[in-house]
Order: structure tokens, then sequence, then C-alpha cells
């Protein structure tokens, strides 16, 4: 099979022009029919996602047409990016585990999928996805194939995040969503600010009106990212809170290139970011994190 390689990796591209090059690159390969690409963002909440017959990919001059998917659908790219695993099958394979989506493809040509995690360094940045119109045995050297294209796409998107100039401040300045509430705190990289981190986030939610037990959950979570972040990035962060109907979401970001998506046994002494993920992991429902060009965010989400 045909590489994935060229346009899409381009050092000079900005994201949407990666995009667009990764893309007809995908298509390019045999069987395929529509292809897709992914994107981690919003604090690993959602995938910026864009495919093959969005829009002319073909057409240097158009913008690319992107939409938002929730990073917690029911579907094979969210599952691969949340797991790094890929999930290769076809539409009958598929169907026991994603009913909803496979029952969406029945009136097209596609019979088969795969979904590959784009990864660097072992962080996941996102995932691409292939739909072919012809059978597929997924051998391990096409296996192996898509893998390393995985690979090859994440670098290419790196190097195009590097080109885009994500910094902190930016991230930080992000307007909030409509309906939503967001507050913003700058921590200094010295371990004595923790304790301003707990106090601006009792505040937030102090005048959001939120119960004193999900404040107490929330207080534990923050301290240990704030921590991990002072201690690991040797650097300051940014706590970001927002406030969306039914759920708040906590963000830390740093400037280092720690990578905490993966939480280990409690036994493992090499764990990146030391052993207090595993209390954000107990106290919170949904948390994450998302390695960028620039510096690295860690987010849990909790009900309230």
């Amino acid at each position: 099979m045909q590489s994935a390689r060229g346009r899409g990796q381009r050092r000079d591209a900005d994201v949407p022009e990666w995009a667009r090059a990764a893309l007809i690159s995908l298509s390019e390969l045999p069987g395929v029919r529509r292809a897709g690409v992914g994107l981690v963002e919003g604090g690993g909440r959602r995938l910026r996602f864009t495919a093959s017959d969005r829009g002319d990919v073909g057409d240097d001059s158009a913008a690319v047409e992107w939409c938002h998917v929730d990073a917690y659908d029911d579907v094979p790219l969210t599952t691969v990016v949340r797991s790094g695993q890929a999930v290769l099958g076809a539409l009958a394979d598929l169907a026991p585990t994603f009913p909803d989506f496979v029952e969406r493809q029945r009136d097209t040509a596609t019979v088969c999928v795969a979904a590959v995690p784009m990864t660097v360094a072992g962080q996941v940045l996102g995932g691409y996805v292939l739909m072919y119109d012809q059978a597929q045995d997924f051998s391990v050297g096409q296996r192996e194939m898509l893998a390393r294209l995985g690979v090859e796409l994440g670098r290419g998107l790196r190097r195009a995040q590097r080109g885009d100039l994500r910094r902190r401040d930016h991230w930080s300045s992000e307007p909030a969503p409509p309906g939503a509430d967001v507050a913003v705190h700058d921590v200094p990289g010295d371990p004595a600010a923790v304790a301003g981190a707990r106090h601006f986030l009792r505040r937030t939610f102090s005048d959001w009106g939120v119960d004193e037990d999900t404040t107490d959950v929330a207080t534990l979570c923050l301290s240990e990212l704030v921590t991990n972040a002072v201690v690991h990035a040797h650097d300051g962060c940014v706590v970001r809170i927002l406030r969306e109907p039914g759920v708040i979401t906590t963000a830390v970001r740093d400037n280092g290139v720690q990578s905490g998506s993966a939480v280990k046994e409690p036994d493992d002494p090499l764990r990146v970011h030391g052993r207090g993920l595993q209390l954000v992991d107990a106290l919170a429902p949904r948390w994450g994190s998302e390695l960028d060009a620039v510096g690295t965010t860690v987010w849990f989400v909790l009900e309230a």
C-alpha cells in the first residue's frame, strides 16, 4: 500500500494545510472511499474533525471545513484517541461495539473501517479514520503500515501546531462557549503558589454556587495538577475553569512536555507526573491530558 507521506509532512504547513494534505494522501490509499482526521482539543473534551468529503480539499484556496465531535461519542475515532489503540474491521465485526455508528454506514459504500491514533512520543494528538469500499484483511503488514502512518501524521501535525504558534496566553484567553462561564488564574513557578490556586478555585466555585462536596473534590484534584505542573515543568502554569450546563471542566496548562495521559499501576515507580494523578483518576469521573506543540494541558470534569 502507498504511504501518506508528502504534502502532509511539509515543515512549513499550518494545521489547515496539514489537514488538507493528510486527507489527500489518505484518500489515495487503495480501497479508501472517505478519509477523516480528528485533532484533540478543548483539554481533551472534543475532537476537531474534518473529512475528505467536507468541501474541496484539493483546492488550496478553499477553507478547511471543521466540525466538533464530543470525545466521548461512541465511534471508532474517539475510541482510538481515548485508548491509543487502533480499531480495524468490517462493519459486521464492529457492529456489537459501535451499533449506532455501523447503522449510519448502512446506506453508504463503506464495508470496512480503520481508525488509528496519531502519536508523538507516545502522546495521542488525534486520530485518522479510513472508510473502505473494498474488503480488507488487515494483515500484520497492513496493520504495521497504518500504525506507521499514525506516527508520520502525528509528527506532521506537531510541526503544523508549532507553525500556528499556539501559546499558553492564547489558550487562557479563549472565549467561553455560548451559555458558559470561564475563570482563569495564572500560577507562578513557585510551589508556594499552589495554595493561591486552591483559593482561586474555591472562590470561583463559591461565586457559581457549587456545592461544598464538589468543591472539595475539585480542590484536591487541582492541587495535584498544579503541583505537578510547577514541579515537573519548572515553570508557572495557567488554571482555566469552564462551567457549562451540568458540568465543570478544570484544566491546568504548563509549557513543559510531560505526558500525563496514562494511569499506571500504583507500584510503578516511573510515573511521569508522580502518584498524584492516581488521586485525580479516583475522584474525577472524566480526566485526561493533551500535549501540543508548546505545552501540556491536564484536565478533569465534575458534575455540578
